[in-house]
């Protein structure tokens, strides 16, 4: 099969611009001089703030709402959206159950935060004080804040319609029989946290409308603008064309912002029906008591092995707590319903059997999160792998090593019929065990420390589906289905080049590295292409960025415009060098021929000032295209790393610190390797709080119990190590210059690799840690009951 590796460039040799240079970000030159024009930034005149009554309680039936009469004409409830439809996102997944959120509550309110009132004021500080002045008259319910116990018959009900707290249960399996007799057989029970996903930009709306146009115009920190744009129209009752979204800078999203939120409905009817701009900036305590939550996965895995640590199968029950809606375009099912088809990972097995639950409770809506679903599958499965290895008395690496998939077998159909297309994962892993140096930590622990503290090694491995395309999501009958992704390029009188793409950039260095491609097809220097994302009007519809599909959906798309460009520049060029089009090429940003060239920016100076210059019989179409891009097969690229860590824990103070960590991935052929290093450690110190500190509870009430960030923590620099990266580049053999996705990758394997590396400092002890965060509180009451059970036995 052709690889688009294999592409026809203009750059020309030693340019250091295009694909595989180490190019300084574009974006930076404004951001670090805080010039950047993020939602909060945006400045209207007439513009008035809102903030929003919220519900107290986690389930209630709401009996009224009492509004001071000096404040009625600055308040609305749901009784003044007349004709606003609530949110619905809708599946084709057999079983799915709907859940419709009112953009303000009526009946009854489903968690704690969930909007209730709209108030508007001439400033933040008094919409505050009016709602302040709101009473609700709520009777309260019993609240469901376990998702185990929410499954149970006879528990309240979230929605009391379904008959169960059940959105979606999935079932599959192959052989699982084949693999019951194995002489390992490993059982436990493993759990993540809820998180919250803590952009340092939190959610927010600025919503006008333009009566000459008669257009609402929405300015939204959104992931995906063209998406958002649907479900607006779709409960304002509006046609598309009359609304415009804008997302400016928007400071990192995760997944946080992919979704069409309540807010934006309420301020864009608002301002319609007050006839001045809106906004609404969501403050950090919204944020972490009524926003969205990620993450919250509980297994009951067993893992059946070989004596030699070979896998014979897997046998899993995987509950994910979805909470009280399903956010559009869809979101409550998109944890579980994909633990069932990437639970095997990377690895080889016979026999393989998962039943997944999207469970309904009174808490807010889970959302996907850089990784969806991979960090906790990658979590529960690499924990149990080291228990295998321990039975087998083998090195957790070597157990890896035995069953991960070989490169000579690439492309490889897995058992849930994933379509890895290209790697080396058992290489990934040899180097990252190299690089920790094994041997040396192993005896290291065999000395001891003389500070008390115990050491351990852990490692981990993962592949990323990325870049989804149609053939995927087709099949669940949501909102989002992804087709070609569309790219407009235009050439400018003066040589320079237009893009405007669909996706959108929250931290992924997209007006880099898409310039990057342009300087890869057309030879333009990178700061001549200025890039155009995020809105609505002027960029072709895109589904967005999710899924780590950017640079393999929109970098392709941008390719294949700039190399139409090319080709209609070529023929204008040979036109006005009296030369037979197929005597020139395109190189370094001129059309060359025989006798001599000439460059883009004359080519484009003819075209548009001097077009009496042109033969008759060019090209009508000019120095503009709009070109679609697909895959050359659209199930996904499928990228991958290995991670090792060593750490050192108290086991009496239950402080874990890392003293080394070592990342080997490969997102195939990188367009800007050091864009990817900041990925790839931003992903990391995500994954650092998912593994030690970050965690959502909820009392049995349905309230949340880390309200600010003095009790929801978040890693700092003295908690993030450096980092050893390793990067190996394996194309992929279905994608323009073989890229793949590797925007979420990092953030997947930490979890897993320092969870092993505590078990593995404790296993000594008799201490097994199976649930994350690994808090020092964990940690100390695990030791504690094991010296407890000590004593006992003795």
């Amino acid at each position: 099969m052709r690889n688009e590796r294999d592409f026809s460039s203009a750059r020309g040799a030693g340019a250091g611009q295009g694909v595989g240079a180490r190019l300084p970000r574009k974006e930076d030159d404004r951001l670090m001089r805080g010039r950047g024009q993020f939602v909060a930034d945006i400045r209207l005149a007439g513009l008035q703030d809102v903030a929003f009554v919220r519900s107290p309680l986690a389930h209630a039936r709401i009996l009224g709402i009492r509004v001071p009469e000096r404040y009625r004409a600055s308040v609305f409830t749901a009784a003044d959206l007349v004709g606003v439809k609530p949110i619905r996102a809708v599946s084709a997944l057999p079983g799915f159950k709907i859940s419709e959120q009112p953009v303000l509550a009526t009946g009854k309110v489903r968690q704690v935060g969930e909007l209730v009132a709209m108030c508007v004021a001439p400033t933040r500080a008094e919409a505050e004080d009016i709602a302040a002045s709101v009473m609700l008259d709520l009777e309260e319910l019993p609240a469901i804040s376990d998702m185990l116990k929410a499954r149970k018959p006879g528990t309240a009900l979230v929605h009391e319609h379904w008959g169960d707290n059940i959105f979606l249960e999935t079932n599959y399996e192959v052989d699982i029989s084949a693999a019951l007799d194995a002489p390992i057989k490993v059982t436990r029970e493993i759990s993540t946290a809820r998180q919250c996903m803590s952009p340092l930009e939190g959610r927010g709306v600025v919503a006008t409308f333009d009566h000459r146009l008669d257009q609402l115009t929405l300015y939204s920190a959104a992931q995906m603008p063209h998406v958002t744009r649907s479900g607006l129209a779709e409960c304002l009752g509006m046609e598309e064309g009359r609304i415009r979204l804008i997302s400016p800078d928007v400071g990192g999203g995760f997944g946080h912002k992919g979704i069409l939120l309540p807010e934006e409905v309420c301020l864009s009817w608002l301002t319609m029906r007050c006839g001045h701009p809106v906004r609404w900036t969501e403050d950090r305590r919204e944020h972490l008591t009524a926003s969205s939550n990620c993450r919250e996965h509980h297994y009951k895995i067993t893992v059946y092995a070989n004596s030699d640590g070979t896998l014979r199968g897997i046998d899993c029950e995987a509950t994910v707590d979805s909470g009280a809606y399903s956010s559009y375009p869809f979101s409550a099912c998109l944890e579980a319903a994909q633990v069932a088809s990437i639970l095997p990972g990377p690895y080889r097995m016979p026999a393989y059997r998962c039943r997944t639950f999207s469970v309904a409770t009174n808490k807010c809506p889970i959302l996907p999160y850089r990784g969806v679903a991979r960090t906790g599958v990658c979590f529960a499965l690499e924990l149990m792998l080291d228990l295998v290895a321990a039975e087998a008395g083998l090195e957790p690496g070597e157990v890896r090593l035995r069953n991960l998939i070989p490169p000579e077998q690439m492309p490889f159909d897995n058992i849930t019929r994933k379509h890895f297309d290209s790697g080396d994962y058992p290489e990934a892993m040899r180097r990252a065990l190299a690089a920790i140096d094994i041997d040396a930590v192993r005896a290291r622990q065999r000395e001891g420390e003389p500070d008390g503290r115990r050491i351990g090694v852990g490692v981990s491995i993962y592949c990323e589906q990325a870049a989804h395309g149609t053939s995927v999501y087709a099949g669940w009958g949501i909102p989002m289905v992804p087709g070609h992704e569309q790219a407009s390029a235009r050439l400018t009188p003066d040589g320079g080049l237009e893009l405007r793409v669909g996706v959108h950039s929250h931290g992924q260095s997209m007006e880099t590295t898409l310039a990057q491609v342009a300087h890869e097809m057309l030879g333009i220097d990178v700061a001549s292409v200025r890039i155009i994302l995020g809105d609505t009007a002027m960029t072709p519809y895109s589904t967005g960025t999710w899924g780590s599909r950017s640079m393999v959906m929109a970098g392709g798309a941008v390719a294949t415009a700039c190399r139409e460009i090319g080709e209609r520049a070529r023929r204008i060029g040979a036109k006005l060098l009296q030369h037979d089009p197929a005597s020139v090429v395109l190189q370094n940003g001129e059309v060359r021929g025989v006798n001599g060239s000439v460059t883009l920016k004359e080519i484009a100076y003819t075209w548009y000032r001097r077009p009496q210059d042109l033969p008759a019989d060019v090209d009508p179409g000019g120095l503009e295209v709009t070109a679609g891009y697909k895959p050359q097969r659209d199930s996904g690229t499928f990228s991958y790393a290995a991670h090792a860590a060593v750490v050192a824990v108290d086991p009496d103070l239950g402080e874990v610190e890392i003293l080394d960590y070592v990342i080997v991935e490969d997102g195939g052929v990188l367009v800007n390797p050091m864009v990817v290093d900041g990925q790839i450690y931003g992903g990391l110190a995500q994954g650092i709080g998912t593994a030690l500190y970050e965690e959502m509870p909820f009392d049995a009430s349905g309230q949340p119990l880390a309200t600010t960030l003095a009790d929801y923590l978040l890693p700092g620099p003295t908690e993030v190590p450096a980092a050893r990266l390793d990067h190996m580049e394996t194309p992929s053999p279905y994608t323009q210059f073989g890229v793949k996705g590797i925007g979420e990758g990092g953030a997947i394997a930490p979890p897993a690799a320092i969870a092993n590396a505590v078990n593995d400092a404790l296993r000594p002890l008799g201490v097994e840690m199976m649930q994350s965060p690994i808090t020092p509180h964990r940690i100390v009451e695990a030791v504690l009951a094991a010296r407890g059970a000590e004593r006992t036995a003795a």
